[in-house]
């Protein structure tokens, strides 16, 4: 025990005297955490619409009104014929063209129907259906209007009158950035465990003073043990910082227990730090590091459900991630911070990652070797 609690200390002295280490273990979490949270979101805040009037009635500037009284419609641009608008459409200068074909309000008059056109860019698939879906309802909803007015029918209502009450569980805002919150500071904790621990033991070998320990009768698994538990607090401390951040800044709301997202946390950290030292024992250089731990990075986060949710990817996807830690602590951290979930809701998570933990860390046990 005073053999690890020596390499303890030898670490963390170690830790304070780089000058980029202290900067880091601040300014990631805040960084991270004031610019990722806003930028990363597939909220609507603005749809930039192109109008091609070629009826000019009334009925149809009262249909362009109810769009431009939706906050988030931009109608900047009218344009005479499709042609202009479907170059603006090519060049980014808009998101949606709606046209109005000519004489629509005669046609409504003498014939009950009418036709719109509405060209969506779906370069971005997720926008354009949320685009479709907002713009289908607008024109539904005035379209109900019309024919109250115009025939004097009022809008249906079922013999026995239901009501019906919106409740929205877990996220009563549908705030966005308590959706993202979460998943960032799962990032956050993976990059500080991952990257830090591999590249720590990797600039021993760089500067020489692995050889020095090697010399010594430092057990392995003393040796692994001082070099995990430093980043293990360190990466915790991050959480905390990165939790009260969240909570100052976007009012985020801790449902459950912390004890128990703490708990987890340390169980998680324990396989990543595991699978940051076992890349150092393969790697000799601290690029060599960043490379490989920046392959593992991005596959685990893309396919961590950060954006997409797990259960919407194929089966193989879904089967690959069996072997993805990330996935399982972002549940974690969603479900007890916005829903209050206790240890037996997460108790699948709870296991996966203690034997990928396990797993992880008696890789990185056995590949090291105590050679000069």
């Amino acid at each position: 025990m005073k053999t690890i609690i020596y390499i303890l200390q030898k670490e963390f002295r170690q830790i304070f005297r780089n000058k980029t280490m202290l900067p880091m273990i601040f300014a990631v979490p805040l960084i991270q955490m004031l610019v990722l949270v806003f930028a990363a979101t597939f909220d609507m805040k603005k749809i930039d619409m192109v109008v091609v009037d070629k009826d000019l009635s009334e009925t149809s500037r009262e249909l362009i009104a109810k769009f431009d009284a939706i906050p988030f419609y931009h109608l900047a641009f009218a344009v005479p014929d499709e042609t202009l608008g479907e170059e603006m459409l090519l060049s980014d200068d808009a998101d949606a063209i709606l046209v109005i074909p000519a004489n629509m309000e005669r046609s409504l008059i003498r014939d009950d129907k009418a036709r719109l056109q509405l060209l969506v860019n779906a370069i971005d698939g997720n926008t354009a259906q949320l685009i479709y879906a907002y713009s289908s309802r607008i024109i539904g909803h005035f379209n109900r209007n019309l024919v109250a007015e115009w025939k004097g029918i009022p809008e249906f209502t079922p013999p026995t009158e239901i009501k019906m009450a919106e409740s929205y569980w877990y996220n009563t805002e549908l705030d966005y950035k308590w959706y993202m919150a979460p998943g960032i500071l799962a990032i956050l904790v993976t990059i500080i465990g991952m990257f830090m621990s591999g590249m720590n033991l990797v600039r021993e070998k760089e500067i020489g003073t692995i050889e020095q320990l090697n010399v010594t009768p430092v057990k392995k698994y003393q040796f692994i043990i001082g070099k995990l538990v430093p980043f293990w607090v360190i990466a915790l401390f991050d959480l905390a910082f990165g939790l009260f951040i969240a909570w100052l800044v976007f009012d985020l709301p801790i449902v459950g227990s912390l004890w128990l997202l703490f708990g987890m946390a340390g169980v998680y950290l324990v396989g990543v730090l595991g699978l940051g030292l076992f890349i150092s024992t393969i790697t000799d250089t601290q690029q060599q590091v960043m490379f490989v731990s920046f392959f593992f990075m991005i596959v685990f986060i893309l396919m961590g459900g950060i954006f997409t949710p797990v259960e919407s990817m194929p089966h193989w996807a879904q089967t690959a991630n069996l072997v993805n830690p990330i996935s399982y602590f972002m549940r974690i951290m969603r479900n007890i911070i916005l829903k209050g979930s206790g240890f037996i809701d997460l108790m699948e998570e709870f296991l996966s990652l203690t034997a990928l933990g396990i797993t992880f860390l008696s890789l990185a046990i056995w590949r090291y070797r105590k050679t000069t």
